[in-house]
């Protein structure tokens, strides 16, 4: 796999990754919230990228696994601002980022700031506007009493530790969505589904697939499959649908 590289961003953040050389669209994994590059997704795309010859790139967002700072500090437009500084900086020509969760509305804010470099887009479990539209339309008073007051909440996860909600998180997110507005996105959309996700329902995906517009856009449910989207059966998936993106054979 090599050794970790570090990238040091315009803000000042320096962002762990690993980068493979190869031919374009260059795949580009964004992951999700509280996740890191090491996880069974990313390792997974790395080697079918190396296998195909494609570049590839995972990173870390700030706050997350081997980069700097911390979790509590970010929000969707810090770690909007390191996906822009990883791109720019490590990549050449036409991307094709795959997001996964928090990295579908990563990747769907990387689509709107570079739409011409964007081969593709595959989503896996996309979360859009997910700390307006699932965090804070489930805060009772008593949670939006303390997010004003103390500045942050906790919330129980099904998949990993409790998460940290920050105030900044929230009113930041406010900033970033992307299903109050147009989203157009000209170019082979694919958006990968689990119909037993505890995190991100099946209407989110439904909204997100009825609100974007763009000439070849699909979306696939994935029965019983659940919020990881990684066992064998899922991630073959992911690779045949990456390879009709950019149009390729297996």
């Amino acid at each position: 796999m090599g050794d970790t590289e570090y990238l040091e961003t315009p803000q000042g953040r320096r962002l762990a990754y690993h980068m493979s050389a190869g031919k374009g669209p260059c795949i580009v994994f964004l992951g999700g919230l509280k996740s890191d590059m090491e996880g069974t997704k990313a390792l997974f795309l790395e080697e079918w990228a190396r296998g195909r010859g494609h570049a590839f790139l995972r990173f870390d967002y700030s706050g997350h696994g081997e980069s700097s700072g911390a979790f509590e500090e970010g929000c969707i437009g810090d770690w909007h601002e390191d996906t822009l500084a990883a791109v720019d900086a490590l990549t050449e020509g036409p991307i094709l980022p795959v997001g996964s969760s928090m990295g579908g509305w990563q990747a769907l804010l990387l689509a709107r700031e570079r739409a011409d470099r964007i081969a593709g887009l595959v989503t896996i479990a996309a979360a859009p506007d997910f700390t307006e539209d699932s965090y804070w339309a489930s805060f009772t008073d008593a949670q939006r009493a303390l997010l004003a007051g103390v500045g942050q909440v906790e919330l129980p996860s099904d998949y990993m530790e409790p998460y940290v909600i920050t105030r900044r998180m929230i009113e930041d997110g406010r900033k970033r969505l992307v299903l109050r507005s147009p989203l157009e996105l000209p170019f082979p959309v694919r958006f990968l589904q689990g119909t037993a996700d505890t995190a991100v329902s099946t209407r989110t995906a439904m909204r997100l697939l009825e609100h974007a517009t763009g000439p070849d856009m699909r979306l696939t449910l994935v029965k019983d499959a659940d919020h990881r989207f990684s066992d064998d059966t899922c991630l073959a998936l992911l690779g045949e649908t990456i390879e009709q993106v950019i149009g390729e054979d297996s």
